[in-house]
């Protein structure tokens, strides 16, 4: 499985860069509002320190607009996804950019029709919401379950991004899920480097050897 950051803060994901497991990043409109700073700047900057795909989001709610939108989006960088909503007017946005070669990811997911849709389209990949669906008492990783299972059956190209990952069972479920990436928040991310026995082992190892070899 693929790890993206689900981030727009440079300083993290130059961070996370630095452990060499970034395969590439996801922003969102408000991610990048948090940054404060030009959102092609921003874009630009995330795409200098990550080479993979980097997903940046259309604010505009009309196909039309979107479509336009995406193309002025995926001109900041061969490597930007361009994030469309999964509406009727982001489907033809998709269907139409698509076939022009720019990547989609098409984001706030949450049912395995809408993702079948999706995929129908011309998405290059689908973002099912794991967290928002569990806030609402509904198992998320079923969604993301039913989707791959959708995909593979029917040979659909169409990558799965598990999304609103909230803690590090998220990120261990959805890679049993089948979901070929998750992308994380990177306080998740650290959360997933920590386990109190590791802590413990390095504590007695530097025990051991201050006793026999002094510091």
């Amino acid at each position: 499985m693929k790890i993206f950051l689900d981030t727009a803060n440079v300083e993290e994901i130059r961070e996370a860069a630095s452990w060499g497991i970034v395969d590439g990043v996801t922003t969102n409109p408000s991610l990048v509002a948090r940054e404060k700073r030009d959102f092609n700047e921003v874009v630009q900057e995330i795409c200098s320190i990550v080479d993979g795909p980097i997903s940046a989001e259309v604010i505009s709610l009309e196909a039309e607009k979107m479509i336009l939108e995406a193309r002025e989006v995926a001109e900041i960088h061969p490597n930007v996804v361009v994030k469309i909503p999964m509406t009727v007017d982001g489907l033809k946005a998709v269907s139409v950019v698509s076939k022009e070669g720019i990547k989609t990811n098409v984001t706030l997911v949450f049912s395995a029709n809408q993702a079948l849709l999706a995929a129908k389209a011309g998405a290059t990949y689908v973002s099912p919401f794991l967290g928002r669906l569990d806030d609402i008492g509904t198992e998320g990783m079923n969604l993301v379950r039913d989707i791959v299972d959708i995909f593979d059956i029917h040979g659909y190209d169409t990558e799965v991004i598990a999304a609103s990952i909230r803690n590090p069972m998220h990120v261990t479920d959805a890679a049993l899920a089948g979901a070929h990436i998750s992308t994380i928040p990177f306080g998740v991310l650290k959360q997933m480097t920590k386990h109190p026995l590791t802590d413990i082992g390095i504590e007695k190892f530097m025990q051991d050897w201050e006793g026999a070899f002094g510091k």
